[in-house]
C-alpha cells in the first residue's frame, strides 16, 4: 500500500496546462511541477510564456511552452501533436484558457458571445478529444481538469456582474465535465473541474475594482478572496493517484460563497 505522499507523487507524469502564462493556469503548473510532473504551458502569447517558463525553472521544474490560441479549431490539432512530441505522451491536461465578457443581456454583442463560447468550452471539447484520441485512450490512463468558475453554478444577483455568456459557458463546463467523466471512465480517465471564486487576475482585474475586494471578502464565510496557493492542494488532488476514484465533479474553491448564496 502506498504513503499519502506517494499517491500524490507526480514524478514521471506529463501535463499540458493551457492559459498557463500566468494567474490560475499557472498556479496550477506550479503545483503539479513541484510534484514532480514534466509541463508544457500554453497560451497565445509567447513572450508571456517565456517568463512562465522562467519562474517555473527557477523553482526547479521542468518547463516548456507552446504559443497557441486554442479558440482557433486550427490550432488544436498542432498543439497536441507538439506536446506529444516533447512529452511523449499527456497524463494530465488543465483546461485553464478562459475569457469573459460584461455587457447587459439584452445588448450583448453576439460577436462577444461566440468569442466566450469559442475559448470556454469549445476549445475545452477540442482539446479534450484531440489529447483523448492522441494520448489517455490509447495509454488507459489520463486526468483531465477543467477550470470552470461558480459563475457556472448560479446567475448573478442585480447590480453586479453582467456576464451571461461567460455564466453559461462555464455552466457548460461543468455538464461537460460530468459527461465526459461518464463516457471516459471506462478508459481510465478522470474528469472533474475546479470551479473557483474570485481570485485575482488579470481576467478578474476590473471586476474586483467595480465591486470591490472588501465587498467581495465579506460575502465569503472566509472573509476572503483566493489567492496565489488556494487552487493547488484542489489541482494536484484531482491531477495524482490520490484522487484516482474521483471523476465527475465539481470542486467550488470560493471560501464558502456557493455554500451561502
Amino acid at each position: 500500500m502506498r504513503t499519502i505522499q506517494q499517491l500524490f507523487d507526480l514524478r514521471g507524469k506529463t501535463a499540458l496546462v493551457t492559459g498557463g502564462s500566468r494567474g490560475l493556469g499557472l498556479q496550477i503548473a506550479e503545483a503539479l511541477g513541484e510534484q514532480g510532473a514534466k509541463i508544457v504551458l500554453s497560451s497565445r502569447k509567447q513572450t508571456d510564456l517565456d517568463e512562465a517558463v522562467a519562474h517555473l525553472k527557477e523553482r526547479g521544474i521542468i518547463a516548456e511552452a507552446i504559443a497557441a490560441d486554442v479558440s482557433q479549431e486550427s490550432a488544436i490539432q498542432p498543439l497536441v501533436e507538439e506536446a506529444m512530441k516533447r512529452l511523449g505522451r499527456i497524463d494530465i491536461l488543465v483546461n485553464n484558457a478562459g475569457a469573459t465578457w460584461g455587457a447587459p443581456a439584452e445588448d450583448h454583442p453576439t460577436e462577444a458571445w461566440d468569442k466566450v463560447m469559442n475559448l470556454n468550452i469549445r476549445s475545452i471539447f477540442l482539446l479534450s478529444q484531440a489529447v483523448g484520441k492522441a494520448s489517455m485512450i490509447p495509454n488507459k490512463y489520463g486526468r483531465i481538469i477543467n477550470v470552470a468558475s461558480i459563475a457556472g453554478l448560479a446567475g448573478n444577483g442585480p447590480d453586479s456582474m453582467q456576464t451571461i455568456a461567460y455564466n453559461t459557458s462555464k455552466g457548460a463546463v461543468v455538464n461537460f465535465t460530468r459527461t465526459l467523466a461518464g463516457e471516459w471512465g471506462k478508459h481510465g480517465i478522470t474528469v472533474n473541474a475546479l470551479a473557483p471564486g474570485f481570485f485575482p487576475s488579470k481576467m478578474t482585474k476590473g471586476v474586483l475594482q467595480n465591486l470591490g475586494v472588501d465587498n467581495l471578502s465579506r460575502r465569503a464565510p472566509l472573509q476572503r478572496i483566493g489567492d496565489d496557493e488556494d487552487l493547488k492542494g484542489a489541482a494536484l488532488l484531482f491531477a495524482s493517484d490520490a484522487g484516482k476514484h474521483i471523476t465527475g465533479q465539481i470542486l467550488a474553491v470560493d471560501g464558502g460563497v456557493s455554500a451561502v448564496h
